[in-house]
């Protein structure tokens, strides 16, 4: 569940500080606001991990299965301006790809964090200076127009789409009573419509191009389980929905060329959910149930992702299409 604890948006959000006891919900309190990690960019710039979220970039082995290797491909990842969506990005550059587009809300973020994985790459040995392509995009993925007009700013850029990823999602948490009716509303724009619009227009010129491509949605375990403590009907819904709209649009587009499948996380230790899951007894002891309740007993590290989402961008998954990879842990194994 990628945005369990905070949207992938610029408006952060945390769970209501409380204890969550049996026959309780973790819930929102508006009032209160996590802002995302400052010390994020000085951390990443001090350290050699390179990516915000994940562990060390590996050197590149002598021998790998080349259909792997993301070489030459045009990639676009929505929601990357950071968190997951983030993580994506850098590893299509770590993967080979050399042309990466990175889009988000905020025109001005996506732009700082494509200038970041540029220059991490290069000044860390990853690439000679040149080598690769990034450049960030901002959009509004439930605003038809800005999807489709940033598509085809990519397509003009570089002259064609090879990978899709969708990574932009909200996420909160409210009873389903008490659940606000414009708050559900903009949470189904952005998770379902906001998927049908960047699937569909990077879609649309794949197939003008005539070029094979891989489209990947980020869903949710929540998609296929009800996750507890936290009250989130709606969202746990928009993730079934969005599995559910990638199965469909992978058999329409099946003899296309065109693949479309979905990655759905369990629990990722990201920055900001670490951060928000420590400052309060209540978080550390809703960690400790997700915990418990993940077969391998631990929350997922965001490299965990790494091997899923490049499987499903690359060649190497020719024959997979209209699949749901649950990369938890376990968590909806029991």
């Amino acid at each position: 569940m990628p945005d369990a604890v905070r949207p992938f948006s610029s408006t952060p959000i945390s769970f209501k500080g409380k204890e969550a006891s049996a026959g309780e919900h973790a819930s929102i309190d508006p009032s209160i606001k996590q802002p995302y990690p400052a010390s994020e960019l000085e951390q990443r710039q001090k350290s050699d991990l390179g990516h915000s979220t994940v562990g060390r970039v590996e050197s590149k082995p002598k021998r790998s299965l080349a259909s792997f290797n993301m070489q030459g491909k045009v990639c676009v990842v929505t929601g990357a301006a950071r968190g997951l969506g983030n993580l994506i990005a850098r590893t299509f550059i770590e993967s080979g790809a050399d042309r990466l587009a990175i889009l988000d809300l905020d025109a001005r973020q996506s732009q700082d964090a494509a200038e970041d994985v540029l220059k991490w790459f290069e000044e860390n040995g990853q690439a000679f200076k040149g080598e690769i392509e990034v450049q960030g995009w901002g959009v509004n993925v439930a605003d038809e127009e800005s999807v489709a007009r940033t598509m085809q700013d990519i397509r003009r850029k570089w002259g064609s789409i090879d990978v899709l990823v969708n990574s932009a999602g909200i996420v909160e948490n409210y009873p389903a009573e008490e659940y606000p009716t414009p708050n559900i509303k903009k949470l189904f724009d952005i998770n379902i419509t906001g998927s049908y619009f960047v699937a569909r227009e990077a879609a649309k010129i794949m197939l003008q191009d005539q070029r094979p491509g891989s489209i990947v949605l980020i869903a949710s375990m929540s998609g296929s389980v009800v996750n507890v403590p936290q009250a989130q009907a709606p969202y746990n819904a928009s993730k079934a929905a969005v599995v559910q709209l990638a199965k469909s649009l992978a058999v329409e587009w099946a003899t296309r060329g065109i693949r479309v499948n979905t990655l759905s996380p369990g629990y990722m230790a990201t920055a900001l959910t670490k951060q928000v899951l420590e400052q309060s007894p209540s978080g550390k002891e809703l960690k400790a149930k997700w915990e418990a309740y993940t077969p391998m007993g631990r929350m997922g590290d965001p490299q965990d992702l790494k091997g899923a989402i490049v499987y499903l961008a690359s060649d190497a998954s020719a024959f997979t299409t209209g699949q749901d990879i649950i990369v938890d842990g376990g968590y909806t194994a029991i």
